[in-house]
Parts: C-alpha cells; structure tokens; sequence
C-alpha cells in the first residue's frame, strides 16, 4: 500500500480510493506469487533450508494455512515466523481507537459494529505498519487464558454501570489484540492442556468464551506455532484436536553440511569492529568450530533429544576471536590470527550449551566438551594431511610406504619436547614451532604456496593433529600446552626402524 493511501483518513475516502479488502492469509498469498515472479528472495538470511523448510512453508502460506514449526533447539523456527511480516502489505488500514484492528469494512467488535454504524463514511482511520502486525507469547505453564484470550474487567463494568455479560466489560487478551496480525505461540507443549483446548474454536470457528459468556469473534489471524519434539515426553504435549486444526506441520533441522553451517555462523556471529581489524580468521578454525557442533549431535555423551543448537558455534567463534584479541593485547601485538591454542578459550561456550546424558554427567561438561574439540580435530585433520591411521602397520595398503609424520615423532620419540604458553607471542611461537624438525617441511610438502602465518597456523595445526590421533602427548596445564613423546613401546607397531 503506497504512502498517498495513508493520507486517507475516513471510511468514505478509503472506499473511493478503491481499497480492496483482503484477509490477512489472502494477503501473503498474493505477496508471496509477486515476489515468486518477480524471483526475490523470500527468506533472506535463512541458509540450509532452501530445498526442505522454505517450500514447505511457501506452500503452506499458498494454501493459507496455519503452521506448526517441529524441531529442536536453535533450528530458526521464531526467525522464520518473524520473516513472515516481509510478506504482509506495507500498511492496512483500521477503525480508530479498536483494540483490535477492526477492519473498517467487517468490524468484528462491538466497538467497531458501532463506531462504523453512527459514524458510516465519516468513521476516522488509522493505518497499521507491517512491523507492527506481528504478536508473540512464549508458552509457559503459568500462562492463562485470561493471558490469551481475554477477561471480564470488573472496573470497567463498575465503573460504565454495565452487566458482566457485556462485550465492552471484557480486557482482550493477547490473541484477539493480534487481530489481522502474524501471531506465534513459542514451545506449545508447554502450555496446559486446558489452555490449548481454548484455542480450538478460535482456530476452527472463531468462537471464544470468556467467563461462560459465549462471544463470537471472527479472528483475522495467521497462527504460527513451534515445538520442540523433546516436549512431547519430558514437559507435556500438543492435545490430539488442536494438532489435528493446525494445517500445516513442518519439520525443520539442523544444516546438512559444514559449508552451510559455516555460513550461518558467520552471518550470526557478532564480532566486533576492533577484533577484525586485529584478528586474523582461517577458514580451517571456521571448520573446526563448526565440526564441534557436528561431532556433539553423534555423541554418546550428548542428549540428542536436547539437540545442539548453532549459538554453540556462533558463541565459539566469538571467543576464539576474544582470545586471540586478548593475546594480542597482553602482548602489546597490532595484528595476530586465531591459532589453535586459542581453541581452548571457545570450551566455555561449549559446556553451557550441550545437554548431556547419563554417562556424559559422569564425564563432566568439561571433559566432554574438551572430547568434543579432539573429536573435531581429529576429523578435520585428514581433510588437510595424510591420515595417520593409514600408515599403521595393519592398516597400510602399502607396507612399504613411509609416514611423512616419522621425522616429527622421532625428534619427539627422542625425548624433546616444547612447552607452548597461551599467551605466547607470535614470533616466539613460530621460532618454537620451527624448532621441530620435518614440521616445517611437511607443511610446505603439502601446502607449498602458503604464507608463512598460514605455513605457523598448519605446522601448531599438525601438532594438534598428531596428538589426536595419539602419536605425540599433548597435555593442558596452567597456562600453556605441552607436547612430548609417547612411550617407545607405544610406536613399537607405528613406525618401521
């Protein structure tokens, strides 16, 4: 609706204007045809569901249908149902002073039957802006029906000398203020059943009851509801008729793939100005941040029916930049980059974001979560070098092929070892590295058009790799990480003399 029909301001001049009337489903439906043939994005920022979540729910708005999101944690159930509002009309007009949006030419409340009734042509009109037709309650038990629906105001009948069986005594609820609007009702098994039982007229009939007076109001409103599938047994569930009225159940999940993970991170994660322009980023520490996530969702330790929500990424990410910026302030250092040291500083990101089963408590939060960062290095690593695993004696297809990590694990095996501070300098720490003989030129063998902080970053990053797959010793004390030999009898089926 263009800014000159905002200009009208009575029912008379709105209908010369030629307003049509329009439901409220009706009008996401044609908004949602133009912009499918004019080719414009419909979701924008919504990565991973382009051939799954997306034209489920285009087609559920085509058949203007209500929707219920099925899914777990952190699957942007909300932030599609708050997309919606890019397909509502820009602005819509109402009666002036409803509480609910009466539309001016099918007034559903007594205030507007009346207003429109005296005033005809000359009813004032107000215009409503698609930003605001958006309402949302978060379902809790302590919710009540006075909460959604309405109530008697025994002030106001007191105070207008009216009967409690009067329209104008009841104080509207949340739902019937949503009128002509998008409403979302969030995590709906937590709702009482009671509660959900009065939702089915409004949803089917339009009927609601308030105080035993039965009150017919002919909502004009899109329900959108979510749910995660773990409510169904540890808090309550959604009622048999109220599922059997929601059209449309659509399932959503977490990102297929690492690269569309990596995407969503990136775009949600909130890094500051400052640590950009200090911090340099690889796209291996992206991928092993989002690997964290992949390896939580198959882990023994981790409730699957809890999910692993993608703020654990978005949450990681920016700690590895604050530990890097950190390092680089306490280092009085004007630029640096993420190294894999300071992975350590994205576990607390971790443990608060991963329920955990059983056997996992018995681990601990922590010690699952440092499980999870190994598990993830290990599975990255052979995406980068060789794997280990291949040069083992009973493994190799070719017994006489020799590991490219031999000269590494021998200067280990030798007894040396380096101790590699947190808050080690980056000059320091790359003389350190390059203090291993065969790191330097296995990274270059395999990498031999990487800058020298990329060559530092892939030679602390071998180091990793080799302790995850158990040929070197890596522990974590107070304030740095130590890297040894393991026992010579523990190499003795590893490595040919």
């Amino acid at each position: 609706m263009g800014n000159e029909m905002k200009l009208v301001k009575t029912f008379g001049e709105l209908k010369k204007q030629g307003y049509i009337q329009k439901s409220i489903k009706e009008e996401m439906r044609q908004n949602l045809i133009s912009k499918m043939k004019a080719g414009e994005e419909r979701f924008p920022g919504i990565i991973g569901y382009e051939d799954t979540v997306i034209p489920d729910t285009e087609r559920a708005i085509l058949s203007r249908h209500n929707m219920l999101f099925l899914g777990l944690r952190g699957q942007a159930k909300t932030r599609m149902a708050r997309q919606m509002t890019d397909l509502l009309d820009e602005y819509i007009p109402y009666i002036e002073g409803s509480e609910i949006y009466d539309d001016p030419f099918s007034p559903i409340s007594g205030f507007g039957r009346k207003r429109v009734a005296e005033l005809g042509d000359t009813t004032p009109i107000s215009w409503l802006h698609r930003s605001e037709r958006y309402g949302e309650k978060l379902a809790t038990p302590d919710v009540s029906v006075a909460d959604l629906i309405g109530d008697i105001d025994p002030v106001k009948a007191a105070n207008l000398r009216l009967d409690f069986s009067d329209e104008r005594v009841i104080h509207y609820g949340i739902i019937p203020r949503s009128n002509r609007c998008i409403f979302v009702i969030n995590e709906i098994p937590d709702l009482q059943a009671r509660i959900q039982v009065a939702l089915f007229n409004i949803l089917q009939e339009g009927d609601i009851q308030i105080r035993g007076f039965k009150l017919r109001l002919p909502l004009d409103i899109v329900f959108v509801f979510t749910a995660n599938p773990e409510d169904y047994t540890n808090r309550g569930s959604i009622v048999t008729p109220l599922k059997d009225r929601i059209e449309s159940q659509i399932l959503t999940h977490y990102p297929k793939s690492i690269e569309a993970a990596m995407s969503i991170t990136s775009q949600e994660a909130d890094i500051h100005a400052e640590q950009l322009n200090v911090v340099e980023e690889s796209d291996l520490i992206a991928r092993l941040i989002e690997q964290i996530a992949f390896e939580a969702r198959a882990s023994e330790f981790v409730d699957h029916k809890s999910g692993v929500s993608a703020r654990l990424t978005i949450a990681s990410l920016e700690n590895a930049f604050s530990a890097a910026e950190r390092r680089a302030i306490i280092n009085k250092e004007k630029s640096t980059q993420i190294w894999m040291s300071d992975l350590q500083g994205v576990i607390p990101s971790i443990t608060g974001k991963i329920e955990l089963v059983y056997e996992g408590e018995q681990e601990g939060p922590y010690q699952v979560s440092v499980n999870l960062l190994e598990k993830s290095i290990r599975t990255v690593f052979v995406q980068y070098f060789p794997d280990p695993e291949s040069f083992k004696k009973k493994k190799s297809k070719d017994p006489t092929a020799e590991s490219p990590y031999r000269q590494i694990v021998t200067w280990f095996d030798a007894g040396n070892s380096i101790d590699m501070l947190f808050h080690l300098k980056d000059n320091d720490k790359i003389k350190l590295l390059n203090s291993i003989v065969g790191l330097s030129d296995l990274v270059l063998n395999y990498f031999p058009k990487a800058s020298s902080r990329k060559k530092a970053f892939l030679m602390e990053f071998v180091l990793y790799g080799l302790s995850a797959y158990s040929l070197i010793s890596k522990k974590i004390l107070a304030g740095k990480i130590e890297f040894k030999d393991l026992m010579g009898s523990m190499f003795s089926e590893e490595f040919e003399d």
